[in-house]
């Protein structure tokens, strides 16, 4: 019966181990980036439109929105896709659908880190769009393709 007991616990904590990749495959992590300004409407100042098709779009270029307390782990995405529209303007709506892909990060006591997945939606469009999230890594923060910008007031 010890043995069964002792095989189960090991072949557990091989699998849990096993896991977390012990190299990250995430591509845009730049820590010298400037840490996001807020406007006064409390979304993320976004200027600059991405020129990569896969920022937000795959796993490993996420919009990298950083967070200095656990008080700001969901409120740092709302504060960038606040800052979104549609192609043409459009109000757009997100829901938090999973989380995947972990990763190793020094920014977590657990030294690893999970990316998050938001679901966006607009009037007229036909399908959902999924971006990728990483609360734990800094990086410069861009409109992804496909997406506008609301005026700031």
């Amino acid at each position: 019966m010890k043995i069964k007991t002792l095989i189960l616990v090991l072949f557990t904590g091989i699998l849990a181990v096993s896991c977390i990749s012990t190299r990250s495959t995430i591509k845009n992590i730049d820590n010298n980036a400037p840490e996001p300004i807020i406007t006064k409407n409390g979304w993320f100042l976004l200027t600059e439109f991405s020129k990569d098709k896969k920022y937000g779009y795959d796993k490993d270029y996420p919009i990298n929105v950083y967070y200095r307390s656990v008080a700001d782990e969901d409120i740092n995405p709302k504060r960038f896709l606040d800052a979104l529209t549609g192609p043409k303007g459009e109000t757009i709506t997100y829901k938090k659908v999973e989380s995947c892909c972990p990763f190793p990060t020094k920014r977590n006591d657990m030294g690893a880190g999970l990316l998050d997945v938001y679901e966006i939606t607009w009037p007229g469009l036909s399908k959902p769009i999924r971006l990728y999230f990483n609360i734990f890594e800094k990086g410069y923060l861009f409109v992804p393709k496909g997406f506008g910008l609301k005026k700031n007031e």
